[in-house]
């Protein structure tokens, strides 16, 4: 199967790296001259050094390589997950697609119906929008499309090392059948229809990953963070089923499994910015810092303004926004967190 991945970071090569192994795999990098580079050292230095591209890759600056395409991965953050499907929409190609399979987009543009799967996780912000709910507008009707998630730290992939994830899709068959597809060597590809959930779960585990994070460098200890990653799932499976999901979806890889990978791992942005900010560190430079982004900053916003608008609790997501965004002191927040009545579990 020929496979195009859009962005060329860490996480769009670590599965280039993957996929390589049993399909025919494009990698498109928009920052100028890092094909060039991927091309001539078989490594990508800037996201992912260390690792070594196979043969089967092929690095490219040319985007219309996915207009060829069985399947698009869109390797971006959610704040580039719109503008690129907009710019996937101007393609048409009758390489692999039927001519039957061909859409009209809303907009009068013909485009391929090459199906797109996106990697990202998180709300959109401005909106607080999911990604399929942004790919229910900018793709046509009737364009087959999907979310792959779950607990995957870029690098561990890239090594081989054992992973498992879940393709959701409103379309089950899609889901089912591309999971099949992708799954393979060490890593796990489950199915799901349940897209709101797993990624309702792929967004809010990174803002529990941040209060965990303050609370470790905080030096609370073990049991504050056992307590904070338990009542950070409740939360995210309140807002989840809010929003349509299903409870059984956050006992799963793309709920429970991603906040503990997220909230303990030492490879984790998000983690990372709570044990910074702990240390009374400012928020520009923290993120100034990483060099990579960490969307739990983004995503606490959107998923304080969608829980006050659905009437959900979710008082870890208030202390944290308190913290990041209104100058609280975290000591504070972890204060006003033990203050609260006593209550049903």
């Amino acid at each position: 199967m020929k496979i195009c991945i859009l962005g060329a970071g860490a996480w769009g090569t670590s599965l280039a790296v993957t996929l390589a192994g049993t399909h025919e795999v494009t990698l498109y990098a928009r920052e100028d001259g890092l094909p060039a580079q991927m091309q001539a050292t078989r490594e990508n230095k800037q996201f992912l050094p260390g690792i070594t591209i196979p043969p089967a890759v092929t690095p490219t600056a040319d985007f219309s390589m996915a207009a060829s395409a069985d399947l698009v991965i869109a390797a971006t953050s959610v704040a580039g997950l719109r503008p690129t499907l907009r710019q996937l929409c101007t393609f048409h190609s009758d390489t692999g697609n039927p001519a039957g399979d061909r859409t009209q987009h809303a907009g009068g543009r013909v485009t391929g119906a090459a199906p797109v799967i996106w990697l990202c996780k998180g709300f959109e912000t401005g909106t607080a929008k999911l990604p399929h709910q942004i790919a229910a507008e900018e793709l046509p009707a009737g364009a087959r499309y999907g979310a792959l998630s779950g607990p995957s730290f870029a690098i561990e992939v890239a090594r081989g090392l054992p992973v498992a994830l879940t393709l959701a899709s409103p379309d089950h068959a899609f889901a089912t059948r591309s999971a099949a597809q992708l799954h393979g060597g060490m890593m796990r590809v489950y199915s799901s229809n349940d897209i709101a959930g797993v990624e309702v779960g792929g967004a809010v585990k990174n803002v529990m990953a941040i209060a965990t994070g303050i609370a470790d460098g905080l030096g609370l200890g073990h049991n504050a963070r056992a307590a904070l990653i338990t009542r950070g799932l409740a939360e995210m499976a309140r807002l989840g089923v809010a929003l349509g999901g299903k409870m059984e979806t956050f006992m799963g890889l793309t709920g429970m499994g991603d906040l503990i990978l997220t909230a303990t791992g030492d490879l984790s942005r998000n983690r990372t910015v709570g044990l910074k900010l702990a240390s009374m560190q400012k928020l520009d430079d923290v993120l100034g810092s990483l060099g990579h982004v960490a969307e739990g900053v983004y995503t606490a916003r959107e998923t304080l303004a969608l829980a006050q608008k659905h009437g959900v609790d979710m008082p870890i997501t208030r202390a944290v926004c308190a913290v990041l965004f209104e100058g609280a002191k975290p000591r504070d927040a972890v204060a006003s967190l033990l203050a609260r009545e006593a209550k049903d579990e």
